[in-house]
């Protein structure tokens, strides 16, 4: 069994995974750590959907009681926060999976821009995996440290890279997402007077996850790629839908696009690419680490509409997923 700890365990996504792991025949959750005015504070009494299922107590995250035997630490936890707990664990020989944006960006001058904090551990952007499966499971499989990808470069992404090299470099982005992937923080924009038949634009070409979509894309494509951002929040508790506006330097029939995007998938078990003409709907994929993918052409121009959930591939299905390829797992365990 894969002892495992999560620091954030009682925020949307540090929730999801308590949810994902105890399900996991190969994964013992050993400690459960959140920034508590209280403790210990038990995760079924903060979920109390997961009653019966597990009872173990949640503490305030100790520097100095990180447990024996853990192999592995999930850190849920805000931007910023991550880069000071991360080599905590790594110098105890405990493989770190982050689902913040503090290991995402390899250039420290481009994150203290977009995230207003200095990066304090550039050493370990050097070691940090970026942990999108469908393309880096090789090098995740020898990582001790995860940069688990954000939610909506992980929808863009993967509608993207099977034609980036086709791509004249410039990409328009509109992503419409839930109210969970602000997280589990008090906003006056997230109250449900405020979203409820409602929908909005927001950070328009100032989203911080622009930056990480244009550094994975050019460097898969060999070039400089420019993302034009636009995310829109809907009343929605999850999901996310994007579309993908894409001009290419060739024509490619139908038939040619579908081949293309299902041989690179061909060994994802979570990329489904629809019939040509057919696009997905977040019904179809919630609660599941599942990427529905559709496409549409009018001469050179490409049209991509992905769906994922936000708090599953997007995050911790996602980094559960990472979690089974650097073990030696099959990449499915626990998450079908």
């Amino acid at each position: 069994m894969i002892n495992v700890c999560i620091v954030g365990a009682t925020g949307y996504t540090g929730g999801e995974l308590v949810k994902i792991l105890i399900k996991h025949p190969k994964v013992k959750i050993s400690s459960l750590y959140a920034k508590l005015d209280k403790q210990p504070v038990y995760i079924d009494d903060e979920f109390p959907s997961l009653k019966g299922k597990i009872h173990l107590p949640c503490y305030n995250f100790n520097p100095a009681k990180i447990p024996a035997g853990a192999e592995v630490a999930f850190l849920a936890v805000p931007h910023t926060v991550a880069m000071d707990l991360a080599p905590l664990f790594i110098q105890k020989r405990i493989k770190v999976i982050d689902l913040s944006a503090d290991f995402r960006l390899r250039d420290t001058r481009v994150y203290q821009n977009w995230y207003h904090k200095k990066h304090n551990q550039p050493h370990l952007l050097k070691q940090a995996v970026y942990g999108l499966p469908e393309l880096n499971s090789s090098r995740i499989r020898k990582a001790n440290l995860i940069a688990n990808p954000g939610c909506f470069p992980t929808g863009t992404i993967l509608g993207v890279v099977p034609v980036i090299g086709n791509t004249t470099g410039s990409i328009l982005v509109n992503a419409t997402t839930g109210t969970s992937g602000a997280g589990k923080k008090a906003s006056l924009a997230l109250l449900f007077s405020e979203c409820s038949d409602n929908m909005r634009p927001y950070k328009v070409f100032q989203h911080q996850h622009q930056p990480e979509i244009e550094q994975e894309l050019s460097a898969v494509a060999g070039k400089k790629i420019t993302v034009r951002f636009v995310p829109a929040l809907a009343p929605l508790t999850r999901g996310i839908l994007t579309t993908i506006f894409m001009k290419l330097n060739k024509t490619i029939t139908p038939s040619n696009i579908i081949k293309q995007y299902r041989k690179f998938y061909r060994k994802s078990p979570f990329v489904t690419v629809l019939p040509y003409g057919s696009f997905p709907q977040l019904k179809d994929i919630l609660k599941t680490n599942n990427c529905h993918i559709g496409l549409k052409m009018a001469g050179k121009d490409l049209v991509v509409v992905t769906a994922i959930d936000n708090l599953q591939k997007g995050a911790a299905g996602q980094a559960v997923e990472n979690m089974n390829i650097m073990f030696g797992l099959p990449r499915e365990m626990g998450l079908t």
